[in-house]
């Protein structure tokens, strides 16, 4: 059995008699529960399925600001209930190996992805020598088990691409993208696009959107000629493109679903932060632009998890899934608080799937965290910032102020170097206690599946 080390151990336990106290005071719904849970996560153990779920550019502001909105300021959500919460640094490296303050969410995942910092922009590749690094799903692979990602950007988008695909850089994600990886093409003897690359490595679940990028044609090799879907099928994926197709999938066979020509469309839609503020708005819980038959992350987590789970029904090993709540960080970056909340919340949606699983599966280590901080911050009402802002009506019926000014109007909001929250429960779950570094995440899930 893995024992934990004297300081985690120390930490959780310190932790542990700090909830206990706080459960015997409020005497609340489901405290005994959480207390259990929290005792059983300081254990060691091995875990026999790794689900992590990772909420891009989904910092403690994007976290409060979807509690605000959704359930109230002493409201909980999904992602709340964790027994177990730490923080964990987010910083890439420069070429030399110094730190890069603020990350990218290219070399933020192949920082957990592999365990190695490397320099933004860059995808499971070292920062200096440019040498492609074995990934958490390759090891998973190697050691017999199942594996999936699920997102809602395109599946070739960084976070996702970190863990079956090496480029130098991020946006060589189709054959017809490759101008700035020119070693990593298929005619200088490289590996080729995070497209072909990631059907190449037959991951078992790849759902998400980028069908434009699968809709490339190979321009070398083996495939020549071929969409990177058409290699996918002589590979022999099951290509499904909405919810009803999604679901008819078989077990037994990989899946690959290509559910939008670029990123999955948002849930929610609203009007953008503007100079000087908005009016107050209530967000609309629906968008025209998503097609009725987009599956929600939700619903791919759980599509997902049953194909990784009978794929591996008669053998000892589980599975290692991934899923993304992608967008967070795009409707961030784009300063629009209701799309960002509508993904919020359907993130956390998909983190309900997953303890839910875990809650049957106690033998299943989940973790949620985000990739990288980001720009949205709640500020008083009275407050008249320089950037974009806007006004909100929560749930509660309370106005809600939120502020972009990471950037100058106009332009794309930036990502920030704040360390970010990382929550766990089940085997091995002790390890994010503390202040723990990005890298940390990849030791914890080898330990977990015992990743030779």
């Amino acid at each position: 059995m893995h024992r934990p080390s004297r300081r985690h151990l120390t930490v959780a336990t310190a932790l542990l008699a700090s909830a206990t106290a706080v459960v015997a005071f409020t005497g609340g719904a489901g405290a005994t529960d959480t207390k259990q849970q929290a005792e059983n996560a300081i254990q060691g153990g091995k875990a026999k399925n790794v689900i992590l779920l990772i909420g891009d550019g989904m910092g403690d502001s994007e976290i409060t600001l979807a509690r605000d909105y959704t359930v109230g300021a002493n409201g909980r959500l999904n992602m709340d209930r964790f027994p177990l919460t730490g923080a964990y640094t987010t910083y890439s490296v420069h070429a030399d190996g110094t730190p890069d303050y603020v990350t990218d969410s290219a070399a933020s995942g192949s920082g957990w992805a592999t365990g190695v910092k490397t320099v933004n922009g860059r995808i499971s590749k070292t920062p200096g020598s440019d040498k492609a690094v074995r990934t958490i799903l390759e090891l998973a692979q190697k050691n017999g088990y199942a594996t999936g990602s699920v997102t809602t950007a395109e599946l070739t988008d960084a976070t996702p691409a970190v863990l079956a695909s090496h480029v130098t850089d991020r946006s060589c994600q189709g054959p017809g993208d490759m101008a700035k990886c020119a070693k990593d093409a298929i005619a200088a003897g490289g590996p080729g696009s995070i497209a072909e690359q990631s059907v190449n490595h037959k991951v078992d679940v790849l759902f998400g959107g980028g069908k434009q990028r699968f809709d490339q044609k190979v321009t070398d090799g083996r495939y020549k000629g071929l969409t990177v879907t058409e290699q996918a099928k002589k590979l022999g994926y099951q290509v499904v493109t909405d919810s009803a197709s999604m679901k008819g999938a078989k077990a037994g066979k990989p899946v690959l679903g290509l559910f939008a020509p670029g990123n999955v469309p948002v849930e929610w839609t609203g009007k953008p932060a503007a100079v000087g503020g908005t009016d107050a708005q209530r967000c609309v819980t629906s968008n025209p632009g998503r097609p009725s038959g987009t599956p929600s992350l939700a619903d791919s987590a759980t599509k997902a998890i049953q194909l990784l789970e009978a794929k591996q029904k008669h053998s000892k090993k589980g599975f290692f899934l991934q899923i993304e709540g992608a967008s967070i960080d795009k409707q961030d970056h784009a300063a629009d608080p209701c799309g960002q909340i509508g993904e919020t919340a359907a993130f956390d949606r998909a983190v309900k799937v997953a303890r839910d699983y875990a809650a049957k599966h106690p033998d299943t280590l989940v973790v949620t965290t985000a990739d990288h901080g980001h720009s949205s911050q709640i500020v008083p009402l009275e407050a008249t910032p320089p950037g974009l802002s806007s006004t909100l009506v929560t749930n509660e019926g309370q106005q809600l102020k939120v502020n972009y000014s990471t950037n100058t109007p106009g332009q794309s909001q930036e990502h920030t170097g704040t360390e970010v929250r990382i929550a766990a429960q089940g085997p091995l779950a002790y390890r994010v206690l503390g202040v723990t570094n990005q890298t940390d995440l990849f030791t914890t899930v080898r330990e977990a599946l015992r990743l030779k």
